[in-house]
């Protein structure tokens, strides 16, 4: 029981991690609390809300848009027991690939609580057989977030529940509230709101998305909106009550004494998600937190416990889980005594909605806040041809360039397959591209990736070429 490299969790910072470890020689093992690896992730976050949106998607455009292709149908209706199931499928399929990778590595799995007693010792507490003590030169923790579930809104897993509960309705609700507009709480009202869902999102601040670039807000709201969501922006939620068949919601509007109270079938708690720390034994280990229950940790991701590293969701920044596969590698290659690096300004944010948001680099309000003097470019959606072809007209590609150098600072992108795209800013950002030299680069037609060639061209003195 004795490993060169501990690692608590397995969601992909954790498993990642694993794998990087094992392929550096390290000898490797990884404790999680679940009879299932991947953690949140996998079993109830990316993967899983994923699967519903695509299928979610498909019902959708067959509703319509399936008649302006010139595709007739009768009947159609959805089977949300069997859409439960294929999820279901594909986060079984996702989990047993990590088993696979863990058994590939030679990567020991031990499925309990892990808790240190001590620096350098962990027990786990096995959810089958005789539990078991590790010792391990280095650790790393990377056991994620849970739901912020706040008492006044009494959660009850029932009624008023979170993203787990929601992603295994198995009939189509007639009504939900959704507090939060953040990402999961407009991915998840998306997918109910293609099946015909009466959805209210209630948003503390003045817009949806608030961290992301304002016309990203405000692109999505609009295209939301014709997808039947409604949106309380600027409201507060005084009050939730779960019953037997439904709950009641009383929200108001910022700055009123005037409230609103509705029934709904659900009410979806999305206000976020904080650290799971809890259970831990951190102290034992010399592990400190700050105020906000997160491990602090330093620049090489080093806890108070140098030895013990601690990366993802239990440390400061974006609740991302590539964030949390890049911090894995870096962590296990210091241990090896190599130098990673992470830039944190470059890694991208997506909203999985249709039109998917992605965006990368600095907002707007940022450069503004921090008086960096720019360029912006902007192009919509309809006016680029593949778009038409598709009907995925709503939309636009933001390029923000520094007014001086020209080198790209941001990109926002709103529209189809934007989650794609993204990827070509971050690769170009990496090396310092300038926006004159993506506008030079030669862009397959027609591809959606054309926006953001537009867009770069409308930031290099006002050139898109087709508005």
């Amino acid at each position: 029981m004795e490993f060169d490299v501990t690692i608590v969790g397995s969601g992909p910072g954790g498993y990642v991690a694993a794998i990087r470890a094992a392929q550096l020689g390290l000898k490797t093992a990884i404790v999680e609390r679940y009879n299932s690896l991947g953690g949140t992730c996998l079993n109830v976050g990316c993967i899983p809300s994923k699967a519903l949106l695509d299928s979610s998607e498909h019902y959708h455009n067959a509703h319509e848009k399936f008649t302006e292709h010139g595709i007739d149908l009768s009947d159609l209706k959805v089977n949300m027991p069997q859409m439960i199931k294929r999820k279901n499928e594909v986060v079984d399929q996702t989990v047993k690939g990590v088993e696979f990778l863990m058994k590939k590595n030679k990567i020991e799995v031990f499925y309990g609580h892990g808790t240190f007693t001590g620096p350098n010792e962990l027990k786990v507490n096995m959810n089958e057989g005789e539990d078991k003590t590790i010792t391990s030169k280095n650790f790393l923790i990377a056991t994620g977030s849970k739901p912020i579930t706040p008492g006044m809104f009494n959660y009850d897993k029932q009624r008023v529940i979170t993203s787990t509960e929601a992603l295994n309705i198995d009939e189509v609700p007639k009504s939900m509230a959704i507090i939060g507009g953040g990402v999961i709480g407009l991915e998840l009202g998306s997918v109910f709101g293609r099946l015909g869902t009466e959805i209210d999102v209630i948003e503390l601040e003045d817009r949806i998305l608030p961290t992301m670039d304002k016309d990203c807000s405000k692109e999505l709201t609009r295209a939301l909106k014709k997808t039947g969501l409604t949106f309380y922006t600027g409201h507060k939620v005084t009050a939730v009550k779960g019953g037997d068949t439904g709950a009641e919601l009383t929200f108001e509007k910022q700055g009123s004494s005037e409230s609103t109270t509705k029934q709904y079938d659900y009410v979806l708690l999305a206000m976020g998600r904080r650290p799971y720390t809890e259970n831990l034994g951190l102290e034992a280990a010399g592990v400190e937190l700050d105020e906000r229950g997160r491990v602090v940790v330093d620049d090489h991701l080093q806890t108070t416990a140098p030895h013990i590293y601690a990366i993802g969701d239990v440390i400061r920044g974006a609740m991302l889980a590539h964030k949390a596969e890049e911090e894995g590698i870096y962590a296990v290659e210091h241990i090896a005594g190599q130098k990673p690096h992470v830039d944190y300004n470059l890694i991208p944010g997506v909203v999985y909605t249709w039109p998917e948001v992605a965006a990368v680099g600095k907002t707007e309000e940022e450069l503004k806040a921090e008086g960096i003097k720019y360029k912006s470019g902007k192009f919509p959606f309809k006016a680029l041809g593949r778009a038409r072809a598709s009907t995925d007209t709503e939309g636009m590609a933001k390029v923000l360039a520094d007014a001086v150098t020209d080198e790209i600072l941001g990109v926002h992108i709103v529209g189809a397959r934007a989650a794609d795209m993204i990827s070509e800013a971050v690769a170009l950002m990496e090396f310092r591209a300038s926006a004159e030299d993506v506008a030079r680069m030669s862009h397959a037609h027609p591809t959606y990736t054309e926006a953001f060639r537009e867009a770069a061209l409308a930031a290099t003195d006002n050139r898109a070429l087709h508005i």
